[in-house]
Formats: structure tokens, sequence, C-alpha cells
């Protein structure tokens, strides 16, 4: 095996809370156990969940690291027992339940995709979260097909620009929400029809006006509290609401259920992180057979925000807090 060194430089929460808190500190440098591989990082992603579990939110689950982070890209340099896809040496971006604000990185190998060639590594690490989220949740749990609408609430967040450019490739219509012009314009620009501006504007009664009444065949929302009525107002007859996040809270103003037993709705919702390596797998495998030859080709690529150090995970986190970010803030190693 690669002689490696044996500690590293990680990022630890040191107190729940602001972003000073993410301090960097050394850690012992992980060994991968069967069916894992370790990764020296390039790059790493930073997510919204992430925030969650720097405020003490979001416990990372059992058997995770207590290091934040969640999606990474570097290269191999160890693989564990059981490991034959992936190798020592391979440019990888990896899906993990934590871990990612370090030096190195474990991963299982089944959730290492390849490093899409017109990519760099800050672009990799932007990968892996938002795709994995947004396939799973848009097109296996929401069904979108070619020709059908969706409205993609946060529409300039890492997710929201992902969302936009795999909808688009595959032939939908767009609508989207963000809080300013500069945001809807950058929407716009990635192939949303139309981009709402919430402060400004009522969704669903623009939703109401461009599709005569009619409303779109699948929501994804990450708001949650105050927009689940106007969201069940502006779906279609057998449309499809996928919950991923509650920014708003998890409950619900008075709501009467009938509008959902009148139009025959679908109201769904999933978390990534708590899954297992298995159900993870499943959506890897789509994606290297759907959606890597478009990154591949260079006909989508994620939209970058900013990059930081790996020791200001605090700046990266406050870019986050501030909410002017457009696309995928990322730390760098």
């Amino acid at each position: 095996m690669t002689a490696l060194p044996e500690s590293m430089t990680a990022i630890e929460i040191t107190e729940f809370g602001p972003p000073e808190g993410l301090q960097p500190v050394s850690r012992p440098t992980p060994r991968p156990g069967h069916g894992e591989v370790l990764i020296k990082v390039a790059a790493a992603g930073v997510n919204r969940p992430d925030v969650m579990q720097r405020t003490g939110n979001y416990p990372p689950p059992p058997g995770a690291p207590d290091i934040p982070g969640l999606e990474v890209a570097g290269e191999v340099v160890q693989a564990g027992p059981g490991v034959d896809a992936v190798a020592v040496g391979d440019r990888v971006c990896a899906l993990v339940a934590g871990g990612g604000y370090a030096e190195y990185c474990l991963a299982p190998s089944a959730l290492c995709l390849p490093v899409p060639g017109p990519l760099n590594m800050a672009e990799a690490a932007g990968l892996p979260e938002t795709f994995f989220t947004v396939w799973t949740n848009v097109f296996q749990r929401g069904g979108l097909r070619g020709g059908e609408s969706i409205l993609i609430h946060g529409g300039s967040s890492g997710i929201g620009t992902t969302a936009i450019q795999l909808a688009k490739a595959f032939g939908a219509r767009i609508f989207v929400t963000a809080g300013n012009q500069e945001k809807c314009q950058a929407c716009v620009e990635l192939g949303a029809e139309r981009a709402i501006n919430y402060r400004e504007e009522n969704f669903a009664e623009v939703i109401a006006e461009a599709t005569g009444g009619d409303g779109v065949d699948l929501i994804l929302d990450m708001v949650g509290g105050d927009y689940f009525t106007p969201n069940i107002a502006s779906l279609a007859v057998e449309g499809r609401l996928v919950q991923i996040a509650t920014l708003h809270g998890p409950k619900v103003p008075d709501f009467s259920i009938l509008p959902i037993m009148m139009k025959r709705l679908t109201v769904t919702g999933s978390t990534l992180r708590p899954r297992t390596v298995a159900q993870k797998a499943v959506i890897a495998d789509e994606l290297r057979e759907q959606v890597w030859p478009l990154l591949e080709q260079g006909a989508i690529r994620p939209v970058m925000d900013q990059s930081f150090a790996l020791a200001d995970a605090a700046g990266a986190h406050a870019r986050m807090d501030g909410g002017e970010h457009i696309g995928k803030i990322v730390l760098t190693v």
C-alpha cells in the first residue's frame, strides 16, 4: 500500500453555531476498509446539510465521520479489500456520508464516479451531492419525463442549477423561483422558461397564468412550511410534489387535503445521507449511464460560485449563510 502521512488536516466543528466554529485540526489519516477507497482530496463541495450539521441540527448518521463534507474529488491513493471497479491513481469524485472537509477522505468504491474530462477537480467536487439528489428526486422519485413541466424552488442553488440543466437535457418545460433579478437571470440562461422572483411575485399566480390554469407536473421543493399550500395549488392533475428540505420549517399551516384527492396528487420526499451504500449505488449506476455522458460531452456542467481554501471553511459557510451565491461553493486542498 502507498505510504501515507500518519496525520492530516481536517475541519472540525469545534462549537455548534456560527461559521467560526469550523476550525482546522490534525486528525489520523483514515485507512480504507472492505469496499472502500481512500481519496487524496483536491476539492470538497459545501452543501446546505453541512450548514445544518454545523448548527447542531443534522447529526451524522451512525458510523459516519463527525467531519463535515458530503462530496469530494481527488485521486485514489489506497483501495481496501473487495474493490475492483476503482484503482489506485484513478481521478474520481465521490458521494460520502461525511469526512469530506479533509486532506484525505474515505469513500465507498460503489459511490465513486470518474472525473468527467472537461471538468477540473473543483468542478468535479460540485457534482456528487447535487447530481445524486436531483437524479433520485426528480427522475427516480418524481418521474419527470420529456414534455412535462417542472417548478424548481431555489433555482440558483447548487441543487437548483443542477435540476434546471438535467430537466432541460431531458426535454422538460422549466419554471423556477429565486430571490433576486441576478439569480433569476442566471436561471433563465441555464434553460428556465420563467424565473419568478419570490420576493416580488406570487409564484402560484405566475404558474397558473403561465400554464393556462393547468399547473405543473412536478415540483421540487426545499422550502416547505408556508410553501406547501401554494405548491399543491400549482400542481396539475396527477402532479407530484417532491420535498427535499424544509428551510421554512417542517409544519404546514392550516391546510385542506381535498385538493390532493381531487387532483390525484402524489406528495413524497426523501433524504439522501442516511440511505445505504447499496441504495446510493443504484443512483450512481444510473448517473454513470445516463448523465455522465452529458458531462463528458460538455452538454451540462456544474455552475460554480466561489472556491475557498480548506482552512477557510468558515469563510465558505459564511458565503452560504449570506444567501448570495449562485451555484456551488467548494473548498480546495
